[in-house]
Parts: structure tokens; C-alpha cells; sequence
């Protein structure tokens, strides 16, 4: 498949998100320190919690125990006083605690570059690795797919999948590469602000003109 108008697209979403927050996991990585364990345990937290919930979580812990090394000196009940109220917070204080445990046993301390390895880790799913690949090690291998960027695919009529991880490996084999890196971030902050998951606002949509909306539940 050809997507057709992709510059002038990309383009438009580019210079109409410069108004709203960037996604949530690559605040705090701005905001904390850059580091692939950073965006490890940041993703983490973000699962299945609001925004503004994880981002201060993440400042909490990781400002100070961002390392697997000082992280795993905590209990799971200091971790999970600090990461409250994320969702399922006293389960993601374990499973941190565990990953800390293992980066330090296995890899000296270092989050693995490898996204089979990765995988391996518990909690850490196709969505989760291919963030910390992507915007933890800089390797532009893959497109990192949530929920908004698997729905403004779908939308868009560039993809017709199921699930993110189908959404994944379709977009990875239709998208030029240089824009890889960047589309998450795009897709997550355009789907957060612009095309929401229900009742988007295609009135103040900056490519309106390029999507048949397939799928659309609503919009204002």
C-alpha cells in the first residue's frame, strides 16, 4: 500500500501539536534524565493510568532511584508509596523491583538492546519494548503502537488490524523509515488532543481532508 499526501500530513500534524503537551513518557524522560531505564520504568507506570497520574509517579521515583542499582534498595512498599495512585500500583512495585533485580543479575545493570530480550522481561509487552528501543536506546527499528496510534491508523484507512500489534508490524511495512522515530509521539499527542478515541474533534482536524474516518464513533 502507498500512502498517499504522507509528507504533507505529517507536516500539518507536526506544526498543529506544537500547541499541546508531548505524550506523557517522553515529558518525564525530558524531565528526569534520559536513559533507557528511565523510559522503561516511565512506561511502565503509564499503562492503564492517566497522564498527569504517571507523570508525577515518575518524577517521584525516578528523580532520585533511577538506576537499577539504587532502585532496588527500596521495598516493594516504599516503590509503591511512591508510584501512587498509578493503576495496579502495589503489582507494578513488584514487577519494577524484579526488573531491577534482573537487570543488575543479568545484564549489569543495563537495559537490554535486544527487543526478544526485552520481551522477557515481566510486564514488558510488544508496545512497552519497542518505547524503550525506540526512545530509550535511539534505534529507530520499530513504530511503538497504543491505543491512539492504532485507532488513527485504522482511521486513516492505512492500516485494517485488530489489535496494536498487528497495527505494528502493518504500519512498519507501509511507513517510509525517517519517520518512524517520530510517529508515536505524533499519533499519541494528535490522538490525546485532536482525534480522541470517541467523539473526536474533526472540526479543528489539521487532515480532515485526507481521512475517510472510517470507524469513527461521533465527532464534534
Amino acid at each position: 500500500m502507498t500512502i498517499r499526501h504522507f509528507d504533507e500530513i505529517f507536516s500539518a500534524l507536526k506544526q498543529e501539536l506544537k500547541k499541546y503537551n508531548q505524550p506523557v513518557v517522553s515529558r518525564s524522560i525530558q524531565e528526569i534524565v534520559d536513559t533507557p531505564f528511565v523510559t522503561l520504568i516511565s512506561c511502565l507506570l503509564s499503562l492503564r493510568t492517566k497522564d498527569e497520574v504517571t507523570a508525577q509517579a515518575s518524577r517521584r521515583l525516578l528523580k532520585k532511584y533511577n538506576t537499577p542499582e539504587t532502585l532496588v534498595q527500596l521495598s516493594e512498599q516504599q516503590i509503591a508509596s511512591l508510584i501512587y495512585p498509578v493503576g495496579f500500583y502495589k503489582t507494578k512495585a513488584k514487577r519494577i523491583k524484579e526488573i531491577a533485580k534482573i537487570l543488575i543479575e543479568k545484564y549489569e545493570g543495563k537495559v537490554p538492546k535486544n527487543f526478544g530480550e526485552l520481551l522477557q522481561l515481566k510486564g514488558v509487552g510488544k508496545k512497552t519494548a519497542s518505547i524503550v528501543m525506540v526512545y530509550g536506546h535511539k534505534i529507530d527499528d520499530f513504530i511503538p503502537v497504543d491505543v491512539h496510534v492504532h485507532v488513527i491508523a485504522n482511521r486513516l484507512g492505512w492500516v485494517k488490524s485488530k489489535n496494536p500489534d498487528e497495527t505494528m508490524e502493518k504500519l512498519m511495512k507501509i511507513v517510509p523509515k525517517r519517520y518512524w522515530y517520530d510517529l508515536n509521539n505524533l499519533f499519541v499527542s494528535f490522538g490525546q488532543n485532536i482525534c480522541k478515541t470517541i467523539s473526536p474533534w474533526c472540526s479543528k482536524c489539521p487532515i480532515e481532508s485526507h481521512c475517510p474516518k472510517i470507524g469513527v464513533l461521533r465527532n464534534r
